[in-house]
């Protein structure tokens, strides 16, 4: 399912890379999504990007941790793990979409791309069953505890989210991780209880 997510986006990302049209058709644009009624937008600007470099990175990290979580849902969910993996990354681009469609949905100029919100909850949903796998970034060549790594990326998110100076969507990705965690929790309730001992032991 990672690797059809993936094929899916490189299509769609590379066309609207061409074509400005898909591109304007396609982007998450709260005031159109909220008064011209275009609910598609909620899922389908997860599927283009800015350009190479941010549709790289986001896939890079999905294929990563992508096959990780299909592999544990495979082995959790026997029979159910595609439709919950489905449920996962299509939730998580809805519920990333969210904060900016409640802050923006009377302004006409704000869009949004990309699937940093889906990605994140991927990325938390494997510390569920791996808080202690080892994350390596650019130029540190120390590995980093997945749950470490996870608050981190938690704190950071909100904090620029809160000084809001750039263009880069960090509610997205605040809460698209926190629902990752809690969705995986709540379809399996017992992996609370492996995701303490693989901290505590």
């Amino acid at each position: 399912m990672t690797l059809i997510i993936i094929l899916i986006t490189l299509i769609i990302s590379i066309s609207a890379f061409y074509n400005t049209d898909i591109f304007d058709k396609l982007k998450f644009n709260p005031y159109r999504t909220a008064h011209q009624k275009e609910v598609w937008r909620l899922l389908t600007y997860g599927f283009i990007h800015a350009d190479w470099v941010h549709l790289g990175v986001n896939m890079f990290v999905l294929f990563s941790f992508g096959t990780l979580v299909s592999a544990y849902f495979d082995m959790v969910f026997p029979g159910n793990s595609t439709f919950y993996f489905l449920l996962l990354y299509l939730g998580g681009l809805l519920i990333s979409a969210a904060p900016a469609f409640g802050k923006h949905k009377n302004n006409l100029y704000y869009n949004s791309v990309g699937a940093s919100g889906a990605v994140s909850a991927i990325l938390f949903s494997s510390i569920v069953f791996d808080p202690m796998n080892k994350i390596y970034l650019m130029f540190i060549p120390i590995g980093i505890p997945a749950i470490l790594f996870g608050v981190l990326y938690l704190v950071y998110s909100a904090y620029m989210d809160k000084k809001g100076n750039d263009n880069i969507g960090h509610d997205a990705h605040f809460w698209g991780g926190i629902y990752g965690f809690v969705l995986t929790l709540i379809l399996k309730p017992d992996l609370f209880n492996h995701f303490l001992y693989q901290i505590f032991g």
